[in-house]
């Protein structure tokens, strides 16, 4: 059944990306009009076992935003803060309809990610999981999945942890079906309240004074 996941999922994307080429290039488009280039950023995350990839996505907040979080002092820098003052116009609206994840077809098809896993962290907060942690990094990361369905950014890592352990203790075809449908009903929804990751800031803060 894995072996059927994987070929669909590089199926899937591949059509998907032939489809929506004319989206992905008015968005391209609209992202260098509002707030210049790049278009596309590339960020290192944890892919499965723990290995690092250059995870796509569109830009949605300025240039260097972690590095502009840190001069802000906001507490997260690497997260999404409520009313992040990093997040530019064009970001807002493709933040709210995820249309911002789009470019991670491309991982699809280089085998990186899957459709449907637990969301890749990034790979500095991977180095502060704990062994029960880690169980998310047993499969692909995916676009989407079953965390992001129940409850996305306004729920707390370690709910997320127990979201994406339960996940892939049931894994089936069905119920990756059932997410993807599940992504789609959730695309215009209304703002959401970002929860601060309380957890992976005290843990960063553990192991520095370590």
């Amino acid at each position: 059944m894995r072996a059927v996941k994987a070929i669909a999922d590089r199926v899937v994307a591949a059509v998907a990306l032939l489809l929506l080429s004319p989206l992905l290039a008015a968005i391209t488009l609209w992202i260098w009009l509002d707030d210049g280039r790049p278009a596309l950023i590339a960020q290192e995350r944890a892919g499965r076992n723990g290995s690092p990839f250059r995870m796509l996505k569109f830009r949605t907040m300025v240039v260097d935003a972690i590095e502009a979080g840190k001069r802000l002092g906001l507490e997260d820098p690497w997260g999404l803060v409520p009313d992040d003052p990093r997040v530019t116009r064009s970001g807002r609206f493709l933040r709210r309809t995820s249309l911002d994840e789009l470019p991670q077809l491309l991982n699809v098809l280089k085998g990186e990610m899957s459709l449907v896993g637990p969301r890749p962290d990034l790979v500095d907060q991977v180095a502060n999981y704990s062994e029960r942690d880690r169980r998310r990094l047993s499969v692909l990361p995916g676009i989407t999945g079953w965390s992001q369905v129940h409850g996305r950014e306004e729920i707390g890592w370690p709910e997320r942890f127990e979201q994406d352990a339960w996940y892939i203790e049931n894994w089936s075809l069905r119920l990756d079906t059932k997410i993807v449908i599940a992504t789609f009903t959730q695309l215009f929804r209304s703002g959401e309240i970002p929860v601060e990751d309380a957890m992976n800031i005290e843990r960063a803060r553990a192991r520095d004074q370590s």
